[in-house]
């Protein structure tokens, strides 16, 4: 069996066959989703994106979606992300199904733009009043507070952003991996996207189901380098860092200052 075809085994619902039971996936807790049914996902797409923040979670997730994955944009079509890689989005805003266990958005240089869109905002909005859990990767944690999700909720983002730019979204921010506050799930920056999932897949199916996930992904990493935060790479690094990072840092500062004043 191939990991595609264990993916489509796990995504035909929590409650094992016997098949799945043989393969020691366990059908575990489904929270507030119901266990018997594919969970319903939408992750937003938008241009200038980065690839990475969708990726990895995308892989996770889609094992619980039996087909009720949707990758939405404005508009169907191609989606180019901040390296030049391109996705596709299968569903537009007016297309998207209106009730979701799982809204992810992701990061990116798009960020401040998509801050001050308000055809995204209402889309987000929208769809995280009624989602079930209400998630993001990196500065996407900023583009659900324009939306005005995360006020008065504990949150992350990349580190280049979180403690200057949430505060003024009206988040409480918080230099952890990933943050968990009621039916708000955010990560840090880029790479966080795969704890997020595995923590997430595990409040959905159990952490049997989110362990076997990570197994199947050998998902073990083992950087070369200590480099991965500011404190553990040293204000030289640090440094060459922020300024790669300097034009995405101010315009989000300025997206949520603009908002912060309305």
């Amino acid at each position: 069996m191939n990991r595609r075809q264990f993916a489509a085994l796990l995504a035909a619902g929590a409650a094992p066959t016997g098949a799945a039971r043989a393969l020691g996936v366990p059908s575990g807790p489904g929270g507030s989703v119901d266990p018997n049914r594919p969970v319903r996902i939408a992750m937003l797409l938008y241009p200038g994106m980065t690839a990475l923040d969708l990726v990895g979670p995308q892989m996770v997730l889609s094992g619980l979606s039996g087909g009720s994955l949707h990758l939405v944009a404005k508009a169907h079509g191609i989606v180019a992300t901040d390296t030049g890689l391109s996705l596709v989005a299968t569903s537009g805003f007016d297309d998207c199904p209106p009730e979701l266990d799982v809204l992810f958005v992701p990061g990116g240089d798009g960020t401040p733009a998509q801050m001050r869109d308000a055809a995204t905002l209402a889309f987000l909005a929208d769809r995280g009043a009624r989602a079930t859990w209400v998630t993001s990767v990196c500065t996407g944690s900023l583009i659900l507070g324009a939306a005005g999700l995360l006020r008065g909720y504990r949150a992350t983002s990349h580190w280049c952003v979180r403690d200057a730019v949430l505060p003024l979204l009206g988040a409480v921010a918080l230099d952890e991996r990933v943050v968990f506050d009621r039916n708000r799930v955010t990560a840090a920056g880029i790479s966080a996207g795969l704890d997020l999932a595995l923590a997430l897949a595990a409040r959905l199916r159990g952490e049997e189901y989110a362990r076997t996930s990570q197994l199947v992904a050998e998902y073990a990493p083992q950087p070369p380098f200590a480099a991965g935060t500011p404190a553990a790479a040293g204000p030289a690094t640090t440094a060459r860092a922020n300024a790669i990072l300097a034009d995405l840092t101010a315009g989000c500062r300025a997206a949520a200052e603009s908002i912060a004043q309305r």
